[in-house]
C-alpha cells in the first residue's frame, strides 16, 4: 500500500472540520491499528495515528468507516461548550477566587468542591462510552454523505471493530461490545450473514 496515496484518499474522505483539526501520521511500531489521544483542552491539531501495515489488511469500507468515527470522535469532544457543568466549574472557580481573597477556608473548600465535582462530570461525559456511540452515529452520516448506504455503513463499522480487534491479537473490549450492540439498534436487527 502506497502510504502517501492513502493518506490522500482519507483525508478526501473526511468532513472538512475533520481535515482542519486532525492530522494522520504514519506509526509502523504501534501495536494499534488506529488510535487517536484523548484531546487536552488547548490541543489545535489533534493526531490520529495509523499502523498501515495492518491497515491494508482491512478491507477499504472498513477502513473508511473506522477512520471517520475517529475524526468524529476526536472533533465531537469539546471542553468549553456553554453547559450546566461547565457553568458550575466557572461559578466554583469564581467562589474559589473570592474565598481566598476573603480567607474564609469552609468557602474554599465548598467552591473548590464544587469545581472538582463539575470537572470530573465534564471529563466523564467526555469519556465515557456515549461519545464513542455519537461518533459512530456521525462517522455513519458523513458516510452517506459519501455515497454508502447506511446499513452498509452500519456493517462496515461493525465488521471494522471486530477485525481491528483481530489484528490486535485481543478481544472486545466492554466498550467496543456497547457500540456493537448500539450499532446493531440503529438499522433494526441486521441478517445473519451480514453481520
Amino acid at each position: 500500500m502506497n502510504t502517501v496515496s492513502e493518506i490522500d484518499r482519507l483525508l478526501d474522505l473526511m468532513p472538512a472540520s475533520g481535515r482542519m483539526w486532525t492530522k494522520l501520521v504514519s506509526a509502523p511500531n504501534q501495536s494499534q491499528v488506529i488510535a487517536a489521544k484523548f484531546p487536552l483542552p488547548r490541543s489545535q491539531v489533534r493526531a490520529i495515528t495509523i499502523n498501515f501495515d495492518l491497515w491494508e489488511k482491512l478491507p477499504q469500507p472498513q477502513r473508511d468507516l473506522l477512520l471517520l468515527h475517529t475524526v468524529c470522535w476526536l472533533i465531537g469532544i469539546r471542553w468549553f461548550k456553554v453547559g450546566l457543568y461547565e457553568g458550575l466549574a466557572a461559578v466554583g472557580l469564581s467562589g474559589m477566587a473570592v474565598e481566598l481573597l476573603l480567607g474564609d477556608v469552609a468557602g474554599i473548600v465548598t467552591a473548590g468542591g464544587l469545581t472538582v465535582v463539575a470537572i470530573s462530570r465534564i471529563w466523564r461525559k467526555n469519556r465515557g462510552v456515549q461519545p464513542l456511540q455519537d461518533a459512530d452515529e456521525a462517522a455513519i452520516a458523513v458516510a452517506k454523505r459519501r455515497g454508502y448506504d447506511e446499513a452498509d455503513a452500519v456493517r462496515h463499522l461493525l465488521a471494522g471493530i471486530e477485525s481491528v480487534a483481530q489484528l490486535e491479537g485481543r478481544s472486545l473490549s466492554v466498550t467496543e461490545l456497547m457500540r456493537s450492540q448500539h450499532l446493531r439498534s440503529l438499522t433494526g436487527p441486521l441478517p445473519v450473514d451480514l453481520i
